[in-house]
């Protein structure tokens, strides 16, 4: 029949009714989505298990360590441990909230076990004085100077705050990327793109020509178009995947959590033998700063006595785990760098079945023939001359560029943890807007501007989407200073009510 009826296909003969045109147009509509989706999760699937390696071994490590401790204590210490075991509990409890992403400042928490346990058993190893809270705060005053547990508390300090930051901000840079893929695979498509999409898979039905397939540049323009917002996550996206292979490196190298987090239980028995051997000398210290206590009446123990000297503890390595591990990220890493910009291809040649480039028998969207025009760039920008997609480059889509900001805030964090800067998590309302992705500085002039030595000022704060349960060089860290995102956000804020 004739097709002088039809809205979106060509208007020659045609077996289409416009009905069937319609019903096409929804289907087409409806199978294109469902492609996009199932591209999203073999994403997300990726991410997802790799945190969940991360996270199942990273929580392995810290168990088997509070179990050494439980095991091994009790019979070397006796009493002094029994009687200070919520202490350890305490400290390996605030370990694990901290790399969920609690709001918890790591060296204040290490600093106040320290304080909690010297405290303790200083009260236990001089049962024969009557030592008051007060006389406790005026010992805890004078401990950096007595050094009581020798230099295990800095050097502590110092590399297990390394080692929990990368570790929590590259296991929540995976939450993170696949919380940006699930929620950009979900943006409705326009309805200029439904057309266009319509034309590209039906139309040829239409034509009766439904063995032809669409010429891949054809298909290419279709979906690069619908696809533009999509493509401008690329530039983040990168930054993000490559910080995270930056930070697998510091995890399986300098900040080594395998080493680090692996073997507290063992620093925490050195520290306790450095105060036992140490005793004497840093009782008269203290007495000497503080004054004599008031003797007890309660008498003195012998359980001191019952050990003493260095205490050696073992630590089952799994150096060898963590290095598979990390070998096995930046693999998937790399192979998911360039995502949004491949996307278009592989919805083309994997779910469209477009015919091969030089093929001059397929559908060009009017007929069985070739297809003259170029293949657009990546990107909103680049669709301003597309053929096939009627584009509005001056609006662009903000859930796309929400999401934009969310893997800037996340590479920020990353770059940070690269270096040992702590940087707070904290739970932002899902209608934070933010920019597009922009030109970023290089990483070897941004990395240089940030501190080369471990943070011991209260950390940064920036926002992260929520979450059900995060080639970059040796600076990786592309820092943007909390106020300056905040300032972006404003600002796109106010561009998005011009557009309005």
């Amino acid at each position: 029949i004739l097709g002088e009826h039809l809205r979106i296909c060509p208007q020659g003969y045609t077996c289409c009714t416009s009905e069937m045109e319609e019903n096409f147009a929804n289907k087409s509509r409806s199978e294109f989505e469902a492609m996009m989706k199932e591209a999203g999760r073999s994403v997300q699937m990726t991410l997802t298990a790799q945190h969940r390696s991360f996270d199942s071994y990273f929580h392995d490590l810290l168990n088997k360590s509070e179990k050494a401790l439980y095991d091994a204590f009790p019979s070397i210490y006796g009493e002094l441990y029994t009687q200070n075991m919520k202490v350890f509990k305490d400290l390996y409890s605030e370990l694990r909230r901290y790399y969920r992403g609690s709001n918890i400042n790591l060296e204040e928490a290490l600093n106040e076990f320290w304080t909690r346990l010297l405290e303790r058993l200083f009260k236990l190893m001089n049962p024969q004085y009557h030592i008051t809270d007060e006389y406790l705060d005026c010992m805890v005053k004078h401990a950096e100077q007595h050094k009581p547990f020798g230099e295990v508390p800095r050097d502590l300090k110092v590399k297990a705050t390394r080692a929990f930051i990368a570790a929590r901000s590259y296991a929540q840079g995976f939450l993170v990327g696949s919380d940006v893929v699930k929620k950009v695979s979900q943006v409705s498509l326009s309805h200029e793109c439904t057309r266009a999409i319509m034309k590209l898979m039906y139309c040829p039905h239409c034509r009766g020509m439904s063995n032809v397939k669409p010429c891949n540049n054809y298909c290419l323009n279709v979906v690069k178009g619908c696809l533009a917002n999509q493509a401008d996550l690329n530039t983040e996206w990168k930054y993000l995947m490559d910080s995270l292979v930056v930070v697998a490196d510091r995890i399986d190298g300098p900040y080594n959590v395998d080493t680090v987090i692996g073997t507290i239980h063992m620093r925490i028995a050195e520290a306790i033998s450095n105060l036992q051997e140490n005793k004497d000398s840093i009782t008269a210290k203290v007495f000497q700063g503080c004054g004599n206590p008031k003797i007890s009446t309660k008498g003195s123990s012998t359980e001191d006595k019952k050990r003493r000297g260095k205490v050696t503890l073992e630590a089952k390595s799994s150096a060898q785990a963590l290095e598979m591990l990390v070998l096995d990220a930046k693999g998937n890493l790399t192979a998911l760098k360039t995502y949004w910009i491949t996307l278009p291809g592989s919805l083309c040649s994997k779910k469209v079945m477009a015919s091969s480039a030089a093929d001059d028998k397929c559908w060009n969207g009017m007929t069985k023939g070739s297809y003259l025009p170029e293949v657009m760039g990546d990107g909103l920008a680049n669709q301003i001359n597309n053929p096939e997609v009627e584009v509005d480059i001056t609006k662009p889509d903000m859930t796309i560029r929400q999401q934009i900001m969310q893997l800037k805030i996340m590479t920020n964090r990353l770059g940070n943890a690269n270096i040992g800067n702590d940087v707070d998590f904290q739970d932002a309302s899902d209608d934070m807007s933010g920019s597009g992705s922009g030109d970023s500085c290089p990483d070897d002039v941004c990395g240089k501007r940030l501190s080369k030595s471990p943070s011991t000022r209260q950390p940064e704060t920036h926002a992260i989407p929520k979450q059900s349960g995060h080639g970059i060089n040796g600076a990786s860290s592309r820092s943007l200073p909390s106020a300056f995102l905040l300032l972006l956000s404003v600002a796109f804020i106010a561009t998005q009510q011009l557009w309005r």
